[in-house]
């Protein structure tokens, strides 16, 4: 009840299927979209259930775990202003139809998160369906057989000329590639989150995975025309 103490702040927007011609097809996908944005264990409710109980429990997590150890930050120091800072958290999950073809569906999610410290998180996720035939598209049914290697070397070529790289030295281009064993990264495996995109096939690495917290979530365009050879036909413009 007094909004100069720190709070939580939570922001959820989900987009699900309300009407199909085909109910088991919904109900999969709305099963999909609620264990992707909130976890498993709310798969089985409705998206209106989904959303009431993960807005309780996030509540009742964060009143558990911060208020006792701020109520002793309260007594221990004078200036309770300098620490309400580190206890105002704040969560977003925000995600919508992305793509819709009739076979194809994309489905993304925005997620950002501040749970105290220098910085928050935050990460896009995409979700590739192919309705006819009733699955997600993971990266490998989209991959040409065989074709997993030049495909990460041309990922690893595009990333060397990324808006991020182009303004730094060589030296500094070659800390960026090293892997967490220090190692000079040749190659950069494609991801399971990818999207498509009018003029490519977009990959997105999470922060840290290919590049310092600075650089963010990195997407690298495949543009079509390029990914002949690497990615199936199916999946490229007639």
């Amino acid at each position: 009840g007094d909004t100069a103490k720190p709070a939580c702040n939570l922001i959820i927007n989900l987009a699900y299927a309300s009407q199909s011609s085909d109910g088991k097809m919904k109900d999969s996908l709305n099963t999909y979209f609620l264990s992707a944005c909130f976890g498993e264990k709310y798969m089985g409710m409705t998206p209106e259930e989904a959303v009431k109980k993960y807005t309780e429990k996030y509540v009742g997590d964060y009143r558990k775990d911060l208020e006792p150890m701020y109520r002793k930050d309260e007594q221990d120091k004078e200036n309770a202003g300098e620490i309400g800072a580190w206890y105002s958290y704040y969560k977003g999950i925000e995600s919508h139809v992305q793509l819709y073809t009739g076979h194809l569906l994309v489905y993304r999610i925005d997620y950002n998160e501040y749970t105290g410290g220098a910085h928050g998180y935050g990460s896009t996720t995409y979700s590739n369906f192919d309705l006819a035939a009733g699955k997600k598209i993971s990266v490998q049914d989209v991959v040409q057989p065989g074709a997993q290697a030049a495909l990460a070397a041309k990922l690893t070529e595009i990333y060397r000329q990324h808006d991020a790289m182009r303004d730094l030295d060589e030296a500094q281009r070659r800390e960026f590639m090293r892997d967490l064993a220090g190692e000079i990264q040749q190659s950069f495996a494609a991801p399971d989150n990818f999207t498509f995109a009018a003029n490519g096939i977009v990959f997105s690495f999470p922060p840290y995975a290919i590049g310092p917290y600075a650089f963010g979530q990195v997407d690298l365009l495949l543009p079509y025309h390029e990914a002949r050879g690497l990615v199936q036909q199916r999946w490229l413009p007639q």
